[in-house]
C-alpha cells in the first residue's frame, strides 16, 4: 500500500496506526515536532491534547476537537503536546486521488457548478460541525490497537469525511477534484525554498512535477553534485552564514537548516570547511 502521509519525528514510542488511509497516532512526551509531508489532501483531527502547525509564515493553534484541512503536497511542521493532563491523540484522514476519483464519479454532492471557485492555497482551521464532531467520535474506539475495523467501514467513513468538507464549504469540491498532473516546476527554485526538509529522491520527483527518470535526467542538467549531497552543501552555507553573519549558536542553526543532530551537522561542516563550526559559533 502506497504511504502518501509522512511524518519524521525522533521518539520511537509514538505509535502510530493506519487502517485505510485513516491514522491514528499518540505521543507520550512533553512536546513532539515532526515535518509534516503530505501528497495527497488530508483532514487533521485533534481528540486530547493540542497541535500548533507552523509554515514558516504563520502558526494555527488546534485545540482538542478542532480539526483543520491540509493541501496536499504541503510542508509543515507539526508540534503535538499534552495539555490540560492529557497526551496527544489525533485522527488524520488522508484523500487519496483514487479515492476522490471514484467519489468524483458517483456524481450527485460531488458535483457542483463549472464556475465554482477553488479555496484559497493553506491549511485551513475548519468549524466545529455536527458532521465533523460525530464523524471522528464514531471513530475514536479504534485508538485502541486491539479493536481493528474493516476497510469498507473506514473506506466509508472517508466518504463521510468528504461530505462534511463539501457541507462546510462548496469551494473544496473544485479544489480536492483537480486531477490533473502538477506543472514541472523549476528544480533549483523549489530546493532553495525547501532545502530544510528530508527528501528522498522519489520525492524531490514528485513535487517538482516529474517522474523519478526525468528527474534525475533534469538535475544532471544543472548541477555536478547529486541531489543528496546538492542538499547537505546548501544546508551547511545556509548555517554557515547564520552563524557568521547572523551570530546564530550551533545549536540553533543545525536543526534550522535540516540536520537531524548536532553530531551529524558537526561532521558534515568540518568536511566541508575544513574546521569545526564552534570555529564559527559558539555550541550554547
Amino acid at each position: 500500500m502506497e504511504q502518501p502521509m509522512q511524518e519524521r519525528h525522533p521518539d520511537p514510542l509514538t505509535p502510530i496506526f493506519n487502517y485505510e488511509n485513516v491514522f491514528y497516532s499518540y505521543f507520550y512526551d512533553d512536546t513532539t515536532a515532526c515535518v509534516h509531508r503530505s501528497r495527497e489532501y488530508a483532514m487533521n483531527y485533534v481528540y486530547s491534547g493540542e497541535m500548533l502547525l507552523d509554515n514558516g509564515e504563520e502558526q494555527i493553534h488546534v485545540g482538542k476537537g478542532e480539526c483543520v484541512f491540509i493541501p496536499r503536497d504541503h510542508h509543515i511542521t507539526l508540534y503535538k503536546r499534552p495539555c490540560d493532563g492529557e497526551r496527544y491523540c489525533g485522527i488524520f484522514m488522508n484523500f487519496t486521488r483514487n479515492f476522490l476519483r471514484e467519489m468524483y464519479a458517483k456524481g450527485g454532492p460531488y458535483k457542483v457548478p463549472a464556475d465554482t471557485p477553488k479555496l484559497k492555497s493553506g491549511v485551513a482551521k475548519l468549524p466545529k460541525t455536527a458532521e465533523i464532531t460525530s464523524l471522528f467520535a464514531s471513530l475514536t474506539p479504534f485508538f485502541d490497537p486491539e479493536v481493528k475495523p474493516r476497510d469498507d467501514f473506514m473506506h466509508l467513513k472517508l466518504e463521510e469525511g468528504l461530505l462534511a468538507l463539501l457541507h462546510i464549504d462548496k469551494r473544496f469540491a473544485p479544489t480536492l477534484f483537480d486531477f490533473n498532473e502538477p506543472w514541472k516546476i523549476d528544480i533549483l527554485d523549489f530546493m532553495n525554498k525547501n532545502y530544510m526538509y528530508e527528501f528522498n529522491l522519489e520525492e524531490l520527483a514528485h513535487y517538482t512535477g516529474r517522474s523519478l527518470a526525468t528527474f534525475k535526467r533534469d538535475f544532471r542538467k544543472i548541477s555536478d553534485l547529486t541531489p543528496e549531497k546538492w542538499l547537505i552543501r546548501k544546508r551547511l552555507e545556509v548555517a554557515y552564514n547564520l552563524m557568521k553573519e547572523g551570530g546564530n549558536k550551533v545549536v540553533d542553526v543545525y536543526t534550522k537548516v535540516g540536520f537531524r543532530n548536532q553530531s551529524h551537522f558537526s561532521s558534515a561542516f568540518k568536511k566541508q570547511y575544513g574546521f569545526p563550526p564552534t570555529a564559527v559559533a559558539p555550541i550554547v
